[in-house]
């Protein structure tokens, strides 16, 4: 072509060719050379100063189209779990495109705020701009950057709260949305590093206070993204359900099913009731019923209830709140197996002989009416001889039948030789200002241990029904530990001269002998600890290999639906197998229960994390006031930078960083999980002995900092007046000699 093109040409050109756009693409594929190049090169001036066209380095394109190659940011799945993204960059006129992502096979599993580079076509006719397929995942992208603002002359810096991250990053003073210095904020990377080599930011939330007491949890929500705010949607649909009637349901409104849990709950998703067996066959066996709360009936597949909460995967138990997986409408009153109001529920009825082997059970869809809810200490103390009011007139009809039974579960649970760890749980108590009172472990009662056994039961009773009647369904997990964890926990057992067996297959009765070994000893919580760090983590998976820890062949999670999505899961595939309604598994449930198993595996782990998190942080604001003061505990981990102290009083753990371990060097073995001193040859390991002393308490971060006081009784040596933070010895001899090679050099030289 001799003629020059019109702009619309171009324009056209580069519609239809979004990989062909540099000036030489233009140019020949227009026929354009010699002197034309010069008024090309001025249409396409014209046209970028119009904006119809971008110059990216040395190619054009329609600011208004992604190029055939994007940097886009994925964005939350739909309600038919199709995922969507963004571009990182849009400077077209109009709202950025959106981007439909076609995963192919073999591409990874994706999630909200990665960043991807796809290969993007434009579609028509479509509710989407565009379809975009995978060429690699260029890292997550941080859903939030939490952290305190401290405000500058020019924009500001934001400081983070992770104990683990020390980078700032900047804030541009247009970026700050009103921040005040010392508050904390929520912001989104919004660039890369800038003249002061800091990543840019900017600010989408403030928070508040850092330091009030309950912003904790608060910093833990936000920080792992944990969903806090039900959509209006999701709370008027909550909002418009009714009590379900008796219908076709099970009447049990007569039998005495009692919900037992703490003096604190929110929500009762399980009752129970025993009594002896009247079967002939069954000599000295019980009956036992456990009746879990109906919630199918409530969240239905495809509904705006069951989108919410298969996203939120589980709700989230934190000191001073819990974020539910529900809204309160059904978890703390529809749902909720409360006292002297008819409730609807799953109930399964299970046989135990005298030995406490299951020897038969049958599940019911019914309606029942608790007649009493119980809390564990009530209930231990009217067992222990001293009953309350509430208690007294169920002691005899009620609380030991299912002592009784319990009893009998004992006898099987020995036989079976679940895993038995001994890690007392610490509890995070507060005041009504939300400040920490006081740090306490746990009771385990035998009123504790006897709701554990019945749901376990009931448990492997939905898993076993499932799997007889070919349903899908979600399994509980826990493969046994791999070979290289084994051997870790076998050096751990031989320091604490014990052994654990090897050249066999591994079975929990094993363990157990190891932890009986080891009980009473001075070696007991690192031993227990070890244990429990070979295991491998449970999670939620559509096919069964077993649960190692409880040492049975299939286990299903069936007993808290109001709180796991995966026990929801279950009762649909229950309420299916026995054609109960129309409320059962949909065919979408069953064709993403893998990625169903995924997801929530994922969510039950990011909430263990956040409560981690916020326990720490609650430890360390209770520690703060006591800086300063010595500690005795235990070394509960090693690493190249210093070790980790587990304090007795709070079950606090804490850093003593190396340069604080004393006055000499100290050597790191990775593989036995020990430091040597260079000069005196102590050697720290795990479990070892110590007093310490507290240097700093960061509640914003949850760090504890330590100073070594003591080892297994024993001061560290003073020295000849070292300073802390100086070289050690040996390596202050090896300077002195270095120097002193120098300066005869030196002098020699001069000579």
């Amino acid at each position: 072509m001799s003629q020059l093109p019109t702009k619309d040409d171009i324009l056209k050109w580069i519609e239809d060719h979004p990989a062909e756009t540099s000036k030489r693409d233009i140019a020949r594929a227009f026929g354009i050379k010699g002197a034309a190049r010069i008024d090309l090169k001025r249409l396409l001036k014209e046209l970028e100063e119009e904006g119809h066209l971008e110059k990216r380095k040395k190619s054009y394109r329609d600011p208004d189209r992604l190029p055939p190659v994007a940097l886009l940011r994925v964005g939350q799945a739909d309600d038919d779990g199709d995922l969507y993204a963004h571009p990182m960059e849009w400077h077209g006129e109009g709202e950025a495109p959106l981007v439909l992502i076609v995963p192919k096979q073999g591409d990874p599993a994706l999630g909200e705020g990665d960043r991807v580079l796809m290969r993007v076509s434009k579609v028509k006719d479509e509710a989407h701009d565009y379809e975009g397929r995978l060429i690699r995942r260029i890292g997550t992208n941080p859903r939030r950057i939490l952290g305190i603002f401290r405000k500058g002359a020019e924009g500001g810096r934001i400081q983070p709260i992770d104990k683990g991250q020390d980078k700032e990053w900047a804030v541009p003073s247009d970026a700050e949305q009103g921040a005040r210095d010392g508050e904390l904020v929520e912001a989104e990377q919004s660039g890369p590093k800038g003249r002061m080599g800091l990543p840019r930011a900017r600010i989408v939330g403030r928070l508040g206070d850092p330091s009030a007491p309950r912003a904790v949890s608060l910093i833990a929500i936000h920080q792992h993204g944990i969903p806090d705010d039900f959509p209006d949607e999701v709370i008027a649909e909550a909002d418009a359900m009714k009590p379900a009637g008796l219908g076709d349901r099970e009447d049990l409104r007569d039998l005495p099913l009692v919900t037992i849990d703490p003096h604190d709950a929110r929500d009762h998703d399980d009752a129970c009731f025993a009594h002896a067996d009247d079967d002939p066959k069954n000599a000295d066996g019980h009956v036992i019923w456990v009746a879990i709360a109906d919630v199918a009936h409530y969240v239905t597949p495809g509904s705006d209830l069951d989108r919410e909460a298969r996203k939120r995967g589980n709700s989230s138990y934190f000191p001073d709140r819990v974020v539910p997986m529900l809204p309160d409408r059904l978890s703390g009153d529809l749902c909720s197996l409360h006292e002297g109001v008819p409730r609807a529920c799953i109930v399964v009825r299970m046989q135990v002989d005298a030995h406490g082997q299951k020897i038969g059970h049958r599940f019911v869809r019914g309606l029942m009416r608790s007649p009493a809810s119980l809390n564990y200490q009530e209930v231990q103390a009217a067992m222990d001889g001293a009953p309350n009011a509430k208690c007294a007139p169920l002691l005899e009809d009620v609380i030991r039948p299912l002592y009784a039974a319990y009893e009998a579960l004992k006898t099987a649970r020995s036989a079976r030789q679940p895993l038995n760890l001994d890690l007392p749980e610490r509890k995070v108590v507060l005041s009504d200002e939300g400040k920490v009172v006081s740090v306490n472990f746990a009771d385990r009662l035998d009123a504790h241990k006897l709701i554990e056994e019945f749901m376990v039961l009931a448990n492997v009773a939905a898993a076993e029904t499932l799997v007889a009647k070919k349903s899908p369904l979600l399994f509980r997990v826990h493969e046994e530990p791999p070979p290289e964890k084994l051997d870790s926990l076998r050096e751990v057992a031989e320091a604490a001269g014990l052994t654990l067996a090897k050249g066999q297959v591994i079975k929990t009765a094993h363990l157990n002998a190891l932890l009986k070994g080891a009980a009473d000893s001075d070696h007991a919580e690192q031993v227990n600890m070890a244990t429990l760090r070979a295991m491998t983590q449970a999670y939620y998976a559509p096919s069964n290999f077993g649960h190692f820890g409880l040492s049975l062949r299939a286990y299903a999670h069936f007993t808290s639906p109001i709180r796991r999505y995966a026990d929801l899961v279950v009762h649909r595939a229950l309420i299916s197998a026995h054609g109960w309604g129309d409320d059962g598994l949909s065919q979408r449930d069953v064709e993403r229960m893998e990625s169903t198993g995924q997801h929530i595996s994922e969510t039950e782990r990011r909430s263990m994390v956040a409560e981690r998190d916020t326990n720490d942080r609650y430890l360390a604001a209770f520690l703060s006031e006591r800086v300063g003061e010595e500690f005795t505990g235990r070394i509960s981990g090693i690493a190249r930078f210093g070790a980790f102290v587990r304090l007795d009083e709070t079950g606090a753990d804490g850093l003593i960083p190396m340069r604080n371990l004393g006055r000499e060097y100290f050597h790191f073995d990775a593989d036995n999980a020990t430091l040597t001193g260079a000069d005196s040859g102590r050697v720290i390991g795990l479990g070892t002995r110590v007093t310490v002393r507290l240097a700093e308490a960061a509640p914003v971060t949850g760090g504890i900092a330590l100073d070594l006081v003591s080892i297994e009784g024993k001061a560290l040596p003073r020295g000849s007046g070292s300073k802390r933070g100086a070289p050690p010895r040996r390596k202050q001899g090896a300077a002195k000699k270095k120097a002193a090679k120098v300066k005869r050099k030196v002098k020699r030289s001069r000579n």
